[in-house]
This record gives structure tokens, sequence and C-alpha cells, in this order.
């Protein structure tokens, strides 16, 4: 079954949105949705892009054991359509009135406080970040509390008080409004499903497809080889807050579950394409633990629960932040069709500047990563403006297997920022083959980056600059190479 109306819970009731009377774009963001709204105007809107995190709101979805989760994402990078099916939670939503009184929820008083709050235009935001921090009923460190708010931008710099109070809601985590209604919340959400109804709406501006399943989705994207694949979106999103760019046609694919699972083979494991960020990043905390450096600076909270592998690595970007890394663990990545499938290596899949090997009836689906040799070292670093939250200006990832005195047998350095795709130092490596890893000869190796690439200059650094921290990035890897033999 298909429908312009999409279907979401929201102030514990089932909200209807008929596309077909064309109120709002099918790609209407949920901020734009809110903003025109006079009671939920809580939600702010600043930076449009994902980077200052006033826009965020908290997405309720029913677990694998019949509880919720709540995940705070970006409201600017989220189209309505997305929300089918979920629970839809603001600010306005946290507060209890008693007796004609407002009793806060535990986080805003714990912003209270600690005077967490100064001009308050970021606040609301904090908050909800805060709600979904609160709602993990987890005991929290110093460093997680600030690793779940580096999404959110305070600009009157008020970031210790909200940091306590961020440490305080986990001390003691008591049931909420939110809890005593989780019940009810989970019977209207399965009841939107039981429908088993996906949005495919058509308007006379855009077209906008959510298929629930892999069959459906590669269907329909044979019969719209011109459709916008987004799953995610804070790609695509972005594009159309900044430069208004309204795709004709989005086949939005997040509702796929066939592609948001992982499987641990003999061999490796293979990571659907819709495996979402954070997911990959708890994952690799025990499996694919050289992800752990990278993944803990990708982006933002907010922005790693919707952005995914396989949108990562589809965006083609030459500083998307897993591609050089998936070079370096020799991925290999499926393709397929609603007739066939294909495997490509990841160097392969990506054929120039924000441009791929897909085909226009095909989709990305799954991600293979070879589980590497014991004796193979796998490192990554990333060179950026700020620490969290920022695209690279520049990385590296390096795959190194060295002799028992040294030499080295295999070596690959695939960097990001250095060309118009990320891009191997074929010369470099060349270089290494047969010689010890060492400080000195990496040093040496310098001659041969220059070699590899021709670097430009833009908005996130020159290119002498470039060259230089490449080079630079290098001998780290040198550093590395030597303390993990020690």
């Amino acid at each position: 079954m298909s429908s312009d109306i999409i279907k979401f819970v929201f102030n514990n009731r089932i909200v209807e949105i008929d596309f077909s009377d064309e109120r709002f774009h099918p790609s209407t963001t949920v901020l734009n949705y809110l903003r025109r709204k006079n009671e939920r105007r809580g939600t702010k809107e600043g930076c449009s892009e994902g980077d200052c995190g006033a826009c965020t709101v908290v997405i309720g979805e029913i677990n694998e054991d019949n509880s919720l989760t709540y995940t705070p994402v970006d409201s600017c990078l989220l189209f309505l359509p997305a929300i089918h099916g979920k629970q839809l939670i603001t600010v306005e939503d946290l507060a209890v009135k008693e007796n004609n009184q407002t009793l806060l929820h535990p986080v805003q008083q714990a912003m209270v406080e600690h005077n967490g709050s100064q001009c308050g235009f970021c606040t609301p935001g904090i908050v909800m970040t805060l709600f979904a921090l609160y709602k993990s009923m987890k005991q929290n460190t110093y460093d997680e509390a600030v690793q779940a708010l580096s999404g959110n931008l305070c600009r009157c710099t008020g970031y210790e008080p909200i940091i306590k109070a961020a440490m305080e809601i986990s001390e003691d985590p008591k049931p909420d409004k939110f809890s005593k209604n989780e019940k009810e919340v989970i019977e209207l959400l399965k009841s939107i499903k039981a429908e088993n109804n996906y949005p495919k709406i058509n308007t006379s501006n855009q077209s906008y497809f959510l298929p629930n399943n892999l069959k459906e989705a590669l269907a329909i994207k044979a019969q719209n080889p011109d459709a916008v694949v987004v799953n995610g979106a804070t790609d695509t999103a972005i594009k159309q807050n900044k430069t208004f760019e309204f795709p004709k046609k989005l086949l939005d694919i997040s509702a796929v579950n066939e592609l948001n699972i992982i499987k641990k083979q003999e061999g490796g494991y293979t990571i659907g394409a819709g495996v979402r960020i954070e997911k990959l990043k708890s994952f690799a905390y025990e499996n694919l633990q050289m992800l752990n450096t990278l993944l803990e600076v990708f982006a933002s909270w907010q922005i790693r629960n919707v952005a995914t592998i396989g949108g990562n690595l589809a965006t083609a970007s030459p500083v998307g932040d897993l591609i050089p890394m998936l070079y370096a663990l020799k991925a290999e990545v499926e393709l397929g069709n609603h007739e066939k499938t294909r495997w490509v290596t990841a160097e392969e899949f990506i054929t120039g500047y924000r441009s791929t090997c897909l085909e226009s009836d095909e989709l990305l689906l799954n991600i293979f990563i070879p589980k590497p040799e014991k004796d193979t070292l796998i490192r990554s670093e990333k060179i950026s403006v700020r620490r969290h939250l920022d695209i690279s200006t520049l990385s590296i990832a390096m795959r190194l297997k060295t002799s028992e005195d040294n030499i080295v047998e295999e070596i690959i350095l695939a960097y990001g920022g250095m060309a118009k795709t990320p891009k191997r130092a074929l010369n470099t490596e060349k270089f290494f083959k047969g010689k010890p890893f060492t400080l000195e000869n990496a040093k040496k190796a310098g001659d041969f980056i220059e070699k590899d690439f021709k670097p430009i200059s833009d908005a996130r650094a020159g290119k002498e600059y470039r060259m230089i921290a490449a080079k630079n990035l290098l001998l780290k890897m040198a550093i590395a190479g030597d303390s993990n033999r020690h």
C-alpha cells in the first residue's frame, strides 16, 4: 500500500500530513514544519546545516525489545516523510503543567540550577540533547558528556555548566512522563506500522518515495533512475537549505531494514549501506577497533544518528571521513538493481569528484570489511579546524605489514583532501616497499608525496599547508608504527 499521507506520533496522538493538498513540499524539513506552528517555535533555526544543534529534536522508535529509543537529530536536515511511523518530541513536550504550575523536566531543572543558559537561543537544542542522554539511563563521564554535546554550539561559551548539568542528570535518572506514556506511544506506533503503508508522494513539484523493503526500493529505482537517493539526507538537505536545490524525485531508503544489518562472518563483516554511523560506532568499539579514533570525531551525535556508512561512501566526497579508511581496509562494495548484484572494491567504486560507478538503476547495498591479519597495523588520522563536528581538511589511513626485522611487506597510504577524490599515494607506497618503516625513511618519503599529489587551495586550507600536513601525517604514521612494535 502507498499513499500521499505520512503519519507520526506527536504530543501523544497520531498526526497525519496529506501532501496531496500541497501545503508542504515532500522535502519540507521537520524544522520548517515546526516553525510554521506558533506553539512549536522553541525549536530554533541557526545554521541550517547541522553545525549548531539549535534545531535538535528527539525521535522515538520501537526497539527490538519492544521499548522505545530516544534519538537526538538535527531537524534542519530531516525531511518530513522520514519520521513516518516514528514519535516526534520537541522542547515544548518536556515540562508538565499541574494545578496551573509548570513543572520542569529534570534536564531543564538541571540547566536552571547550574546556570547553563545565557542568551537562550541554543538552549532548547541543548535541552533536547540532554533529554536523549537522560533517557539512555546510563552513567556519563565528563568525556561522554562532552561527546554527547559536541553537536550543540553554545555561542555564550557556557559549556562548563552545561556539562555539569549533563553529568548530574545521569546520577539518578528517574521515570518521567515519557516513561508513563511509553506503552501508549508504542501501541500508536504499532498501529501505524500495521497499516503496511509507505509514503509514495507525488505533487506537482516533487515526488518522494519511502519504501519499507529492499525489493520495493529496487523496483522504484528501476522505474525512476533519475531519483536522488537519500538515507539520512545530511548532504542533500544542506544543498536544499543553502542553495534551494529541490530534487524533482527523492528515493528515501532509510526505512529499508534489510540495509540496516551488520553480519559477522568468518572472513570479515558485512555492513548494510543503511547502517547509521552511531550504530557502526557502537559495533566498532569491540569488533573494528581501528575505526574507533575516526568515529569518535565523526560529525556529532545528532548527525551520526541519521548519517549512514553507505551515504558517506556514495557521496564520493574528496574529504569523506570513512573513504580513505575503507581503502586501507580493502573493503568491497555490493551494488545491485532489481535483477542482479555485483561486487567492486571501494577504490573502484569512486570514479571521480563526487561520482561513483553506480549505474542509474542500482543501489549501494552492502560494504564488506575483511578481517585484517593480526600482524597488520591499520591507523587513521584526521586534521580539521575543530576537533568535533567538522569535515576533514585532510586525512590519512594506513595499512602496514612488516617482517620481523621491520621491512615493509605491504603498505597502503590513502589520503583524503589531497586530490579531487580520496587517493592512494602510490609512489610513496612503492618507495617504502622492501625498506624499514622508520621515521628516517618517512622523512625521505616526503619527496614522493609531492609526486603523488598536486593539492589545491580552498576555503579550508592552502595547497602549501596541505602538502606540509600530508608529510607530517606520514611522519605520525611512522611514529605509530614504531610504537606498535614496542
